[in-house]
């Protein structure tokens, strides 16, 4: 979002603020070559130039150098000067250039009671002086009393201007500052994602494979062709889990090939592959695991979708790696506005899974969806993952 002031050219913004005296210097000068314009160049009838006059003329204009460091001594200065000159008619001006500068700026920088009691003032001024001078007419009053009030008005637009402009880069600093805190937060939240998806496969295909790989042996020696088959299961899981890194993997490099099509992913686990996870738990470890349903499924979102099949699948590895478990059971229940997993087994218990890496991930995906995770000791022995989702239709709410 582009400011006011973003919208100037960088030499210009570095060099207004850094040359004020010079700005202030020109201005002054300027105001005082108006001034002596009518001395110079003296109308009929007016009074001739005295250096009187033009010391009081100077002192409407040489204290405006200093208007922005000190308005309100500026501000006095030229409020002095400017009636002792029309007073001393030598001559009075005709236009009063400083009266306006100081009140434009008395407006734009000072407070509400220092600039509505200057602005009073000089009204004051100008209507008790007028009255002190001879064939003064109505329309001077005018003319007079309505600069100075056109240069307060357009201090306070200035003033207001400013405040805009301010609150305006505040708030762009502030978008800018929430843009980056989102940013960083987003990239955190990513890399605990793939961090947790990462355990999740290797935890699970390097356990199946360290199953498989310490049974080798024995099966080698008392049943070959059992072997060769164990063996292609720990190709087999070892492929899968390849290729399941993969599908993480390209979510961080999105590739084109050269016709510019993108490339096809693969689709991410889901509840539908429940069974063949636990098909192959139980033919890779001898575990038996068993699977239960009931109620009637219902939608789930993507994530919501991978969140179970990753809380099964990391429960079912602590079991292989950690509870000595000969069984387990994994029951799917669906209800109207969730649905609840439960992981549980006959091992050595909550020993098994004091809350390492795999149990927090488990509740950390839980929560991501908003749903909750609870472990701990089965009611029979053993060890319980228990773990409850929202369904598509009340992720918002559960989330929100």
């Amino acid at each position: 979002m582009k400011t006011p002031r973003s919208l100037l050219p960088p030499a210009l913004t570095r060099w207004r603020p850094a040359t004020p005296y010079v700005l202030d210097t020109a201005l002054a000068a300027l105001v005082l070559f108006a001034v002596s314009l009518q001395w110079m160049f003296p109308d009929e009838g007016d009074d001739p130039l005295s250096w009187q006059g033009w010391l009081l003329g100077a002192a409407t204009a040489v204290p405006l150098i200093w208007r922005r460091r000190t308005p309100c001594a500026t501000a006095c200065a030229v409020s002095l000067a400017t009636p002792a000159q029309a007073l001393y008619h030598a001559p009075p001006p005709d236009v009063m250039y400083g009266g306006m500068v100081v009140l434009y700026t008395m407006a734009a920088q000072t407070r509400p009671v220092q600039r509505r009691l200057m602005l009073t003032g000089w009204i004051l001024g100008v209507v008790i002086t007028m009255q002190h001078q001879s064939n003064q007419q109505p329309f001077e009053y005018a003319f007079h009393l309505m600069g100075l009030v056109s240069a307060y008005a357009l201090g306070v637009l200035t003033r207001v201007q400013r405040a805009y402009t301010a609150e305006l880069e505040d708030r762009a600093g502030r978008l800018e500052r929430e843009r980056t805190a989102d940013t960083a937060r987003a990239r955190a939240e990513e890399r605990a994602r793939i961090a947790r998806d990462m355990h999740d496969i290797l935890a699970h295909a390097v356990s199946l494979m360290v199953v498989q790989a310490e049974a080798g042996p024995v099966v080698v020696r008392k049943d070959p062709d059992r072997a060769e088959a164990t063996f292609d299961t720990i190709a087999s899981t070892g492929r899968e889990a390849m290729e399941q890194l993969r599908r993480i993997l390209g979510v961080l490099k999105e590739e084109l090939p050269p016709d510019g099509q993108p490339v096809s992913r693969l689709p991410q686990p889901s509840v539908t592959a429940l069974p063949e996870l636990v098909r192959q738990v139980r033919q890779s470890t001898g575990l038996h695991a068993e699977l239960r349903t009931s109620g009637t499924p219902r939608p789930l979102s993507s994530d919501t979708e991978v969140a179970a099949y990753r809380v099964v699948q990391e429960a079912l590895t602590n079991t292989v790696k950690h509870a000595r478990a000969s069984r387990a059971l994994v029951e799917l229940d669906w209800a109207d506005d969730h649905v609840s997993l439960t992981v549980t087994d006959d091992g050595r218990g909550p020993s098994a899974g004091p809350g390492g890496h795999g149990l927090i991930g488990i509740r950390e995906r839980a929560v991501a969806c908003g749903g909750s995770a609870e472990t701990g000791g089965a009611p029979g022995g053993g060890f319980r993952v228990a773990v409850r989702l929202p369904v598509a239709g009340d992720r918002e709410g559960a989330l929100g």
